[in-house]
């Protein structure tokens, strides 16, 4: 019987067992850099059959919050390798999340102090996270208002997100990546109706807004090999301002659309992301959207997401709902949640306090089992 700690095969990454740990930013990466901390967190949790980083930014322009890690810079790559090696050393598997975060971003961080982009000139009603460098103390403050990208400067989002993706796998080491289309972020935003008020070939129908995400699944599947290509969607959920009254055909189009490109896993966020599993008046047929990418020939593993706690995620396993089931919070709390899960023993609970920006409290020094526990 296929139970959560059952090995899987999702394209090219070997799972040693069907428990991800979900991306999870953390804000502890100055200059964009992780550092010696960074190694720690995810050597720690290297037991999980598939560790997805934090959002990391393929671009300073994709940046939306302070001290998150990048992919364009020599040192933030050297910052990474020794991350993917600590993993692998500790026998895990890690895959790059690749993120332009569009208008959930803030002038400050910026280059050049420019306005954040976006499919349209629609500023987003949510807060970032921001750093004042002279206290050093950080907190969230309203995202500016975005332009919208010219339609000349599509081609160039594509490439770097390609580029990031040869630079993830080839320089830092990493087994794969996943491309973050969810949460509300640039992809969303052009997906989307309601951040999305286009009159070009990328507005309008959901053949034109499902265009740049899916000209950026092909980029970087041809990068790096679609069996190493993971994809993260949300269909309903409302984080960072975002909104589409009608999602289930227009998720139905992608799932037939991302069936073709031989992914190794597509990754959904059920409900509102960090919260409930239900989102009032935005019903969701979860269950439709996975057969019609199967039934369009979508091979990859189906991975799912949002309030799953073990005996959700042994029935989704055992129903064959998911191939895979991610955790977030209760991994920051449980570096070895794994064995935790497999022992049947209690969880550490999580101190929502330290969730953004630090140290090393509540990121690095969360208790293990001693051995013989569990």
């Amino acid at each position: 019987m296929t139970t959560l700690f059952s090995p899987l095969h999702a394209g090219a990454l070997r799972l040693s067992n069907r428990i991800a740990m979900a991306p999870l930013t953390r804000n502890r990466s100055p200059e964009g850099v992780p550092g010696d901390l960074g190694v720690a967190y995810y050597r720690q949790r290297a037991s999980a059959g598939l560790l997805i980083s934090e959002g990391t930014a393929i671009s300073h322009q994709g940046q939306g919050y302070a001290d998150v890690p990048g992919l364009y810079g020599s040192e933030q790559l050297d910052g990474w390798k020794r991350v993917t090696d600590a993993v692998h050393s500790a026998g895990g598997s890690i895959v790059c999340q690749l993120w332009h975060v569009g208008r959930v971003s803030h002038s400050s961080l910026q280059p050049g102090y420019a306005a954040p982009v976006s499919a349209s000139a629609l500023q987003a009603h949510t807060r970032t996270y921001v750093i004042d460098r002279a206290s050093g103390r950080g907190g969230f403050e309203p995202t500016s208002m975005p332009r919208a990208l010219d339609a000349a400067e599509l081609p160039e989002v594509v490439h770097t997100f390609a580029a990031a993706a040869r630079h993830a796998v080839q320089t830092a080491g990493f087994d794969g990546v996943e491309i973050h289309a969810a949460n509300g972020y640039l992809l969303e935003q052009f997906l989307k109706s309601g951040a999305n008020q286009r009159r070009d070939d990328y507005g309008g129908s959901i053949p034109h807004r499902a265009r740049l995400l899916l000209e950026v699944t092909r980029a970087v599947a041809d990068a790096v090999g679609g069996a190493r290509t993971g994809i993260r969607l949300s269909p309903v959920t409302p984080a960072n301002d975002i909104d589409e009254p009608d999602p289930q055909p227009l998720y139905a189009y992608l799932a037939r659309q991302l069936a073709r490109l031989g992914l190794a896993y597509v990754h959904v966020i059920e409900g509102a992301t960090g919260g409930p599993r239900e989102v009032e008046s935005r019903p969701f047929d979860y269950a439709a959207f996975k057969a019609a990418y199967r039934d369009a020939g979508g091979q990859g593993a189906w991975m799912v997401n949002n309030g799953y706690d073990q005996a959700m995620a042994e029935q989704a396993i055992a129903s064959g709902h998911a191939d895979v089931v991610a955790f977030g919070k209760a991994f920051i709390a449980n570096p070895d949640l794994v064995q935790r899960l497999r022992s049947g023993a209690a969880l550490n609970p999580w101190d929502k306090t330290t969730f953004y920006g630090g140290g090393a409290r509540g990121y690095t020094d969360y208790p293990v089992l001693a051995p013989g526990q569990g």
